[in-house]
């Protein structure tokens, strides 16, 4: 065991590492030799949907305990969507390089990864993978159906709707205050299908949580029998030297990718698993996830695109059943290594209203997150085809250009906006060097001026993020960002633009040599940063079609600690 470099040396050193460990009240019993599994517990209280993963720890130790291994948590950051500012995904790759030193520098043997909020997920799977011991995944579960007059509210999803109802004063401030309380009404992550719920999805469709373990509720009992399941089965992992390495293989990203079609899974997913997979080393673009997803039809009727909530899904069968349907219709690999050790076991689906047939689908193929090129978008964007209006999706119209989503938001609600039905908002400076951290701000709110008129969807463009319980035409993650000198950077109120999606476009209607002008009298913003981690984040960041990781990040460097103290 690796641990035995520590525990089980001889003289002062093993001395010094077993005798302070033994002042918690271990007895010696537990440096036989025996597996040394780290719990790595994203719980906070400034993180609401991770605030009851110690709980899932205790269910994991007994797992631990009961499979003969010797359990140890350990605390890491927790990066919450909800509370950070200026955005979570800021922190993604702090909290990356964290969980990935924690694990080499301790004497762990494997690892139990919990994590609940958007960028816990990710974050996790990049760090582990990077240090690649064996590692299993526990996701914190969605929260309890939202419940509102008598019908169900998806967090998030609704936040954007009560908006809009406010601000069309077809709703009261204190009605929505009320409104409030019943879209949380319990532990865990958003039970919409947004970015939380993708990624736990797309943890288990990669094969690196136990099946059926991506559904559970957050204060269901099976939650935590699953996280005692999942500390038995990381015992067993480091007996048999099963890594991440041998678990996220190309075929598995395919999978995910295709998965996230299915579920109608967040536009985050996208630059979540790029990063994952430069960590691991295996190829994957922007591009795959249009070439992957097209063939596939949205299976899953859930919100935002749909019905549903994340409660229905897990009663349905969950993500089993969804690598089930899509295995039978020939769009997954089978066969593919994960957590478990053995070959995924069919599922049956208990109701086709959440879990639709492939036959039958909730949507048709081709509805999925589209990919986006063009001279607007030369490496490319992405846009949630299943939470756009049909009607935009082909759409020319004047830009009416912001700087900053703030710029907008100062103005949203101006009655001499100048704004039609047609306009396309752009907004820009939002990318991961730009805002810094590549910010959920892309869905910005209709204008107050056509909301009053009935409109309900304007096209936008964005080289931010959404959140994947928004919804909208939106055009997202356009790279590369306006604030290295994309062409976003060049976009003038005025100019006509077209988004044609069935086509995969996003095409500036200004002659080359009218950019090339402006190019010229193009500057650069001058960052407000000079030192500290936000500095780092700027000069060291990718774009968002590599995953917006840092640059020194990529690889795996494995778990050899490069010096020994004692």
């Amino acid at each position: 065991m690796r641990s035995a470099a520590w525990f089980g040396a001889s003289g002062r050193a093993g001395m010094i590492h077993r005798s302070w460990m033994r002042s918690q009240g271990f007895g010696p019993e537990v440096f036989d030799g025996r597996p040394v599994i780290g719990i790595a517990v994203s719980a906070s209280e400034l993180a609401p949907c991770n605030v009851h993963l110690d709980r899932v720890a205790e269910a994991v130790k007994r797992g631990v305990w009961q499979a003969g291994g010797f359990p140890l948590a350990f605390p890491t950051m927790a990066t919450g969507e909800t509370l950070m500012r200026p955005t979570a995904m800021l922190y993604r790759n702090l909290m990356a390089m964290e969980v990935e030193e924690l694990i080499r520098a301790n004497p762990l043997d494997g690892v139990v990864l919990l994590s609940g909020c958007d960028k816990t997920t990710p974050a996790m799977l990049m760090g582990a993978a990077s240090v690649d011991l064996p590692a299993v995944m526990v996701t914190g579960g969605p929260m309890l159906n939202g419940k509102f007059r008598g019908g169900d509210v998806g967090s998030g999803t609704h936040v954007w709707k009560f908006e809009e109802e406010v601000k069309a004063g077809r709703m009261t401030e204190e009605e929505c205050f009320f409104a409030e309380g019943c879209m949380a009404r319990s532990n865990g992550h958003c039970m919409t299908m947004g970015t939380a719920s993708t990624m736990a999805c797309l943890a288990e469709a990669l094969g690196m949580q136990l099946p059926g373990s991506a559904t559970w509720p957050a204060v269901d009992a099976r939650r935590f029998e699953t996280a005692q399941a999942a500390g038995r089965r990381i015992v067993a992992m480091v007996e048999e030297d099963l890594r991440p390495s041998e678990i996220l293989t190309r075929a598995a990203f395919e999978n995910a990718v295709r998965v996230n079609a299915a579920i109608g899974g967040s536009t985050n997913a996208i630059v979540h698993l790029l990063a994952l997979a430069g960590r691991v080393g295996v190829p994957l673009a922007m591009s795959d996830f249009d070439e992957l997803g097209r063939e596939v039809p949205t299976l899953v009727n859930l919100m935002p695109s749909g019905q549903f909530l994340m409660e229905d899904f897990c009663y349905a069968g969950g993500v089993p059943v969804v690598l089930t349907r899509l295995a039978e219709a020939g769009l997954l690999h089978t066969g593919v290594r994960t957590v478990t050790g053995k070959p995924r076991e069919p599922a049956e689906c208990w109701n086709d209203d959440v879990i639709t047939a492939v036959d039958a689908p909730f949507q048709p193929p081709g509805t999925g997150t589209a990919v986006l090129t063009g001279n607007l978008a030369p490496e490319g964007a992405v846009i949630k085809q299943s939470a756009a209006s049909p009607e935009l999706l082909a759409h020319t119209g004047p830009a009416l250009v912001f700087d900053t989503a703030e710029d907008y938001h100062r103005v949203a609600d101006d009655p001499d906006l100048p704004v039609t039905p047609d306009t396309i908002l752009v907004i820009r400076g939002a990318g991961p060097k730009g805002y810094p951290g590549m910010p959920e701000v892309a869905n910005v709110p209709v204008p107050k001026k056509l909301l009053e008129q009935g409109v309900t969807d304007i096209v936008r463009i964005c080289d931010g993020r959404m959140s994947g319980t928004g919804y909208g035409t939106v055009v997202l993650h356009v790279s590369p960002e306006s604030a290295v000198g994309g062409p976003l950077a060049l976009v003038r109120t005025g100019d006509r633009i077209t988004l044609d999606t069935p086509a995969r476009q996003l095409t500036l209607h200004v002659p080359d040599d009218e950019l090339a002008v402006r190019r010229e009298a193009w500057t650069p913003p001058e960052s407000p940063y000079r030192s500290g981690y936000t500095w780092l984040y700027r000069e060291h960041v990718t774009q968002a079609h590599l995953g917006a990781d840092f640059d020194f990040l990529h690889g795996t460097r494995g778990s050899a600690v490069p010096r020994d103290s004692h």
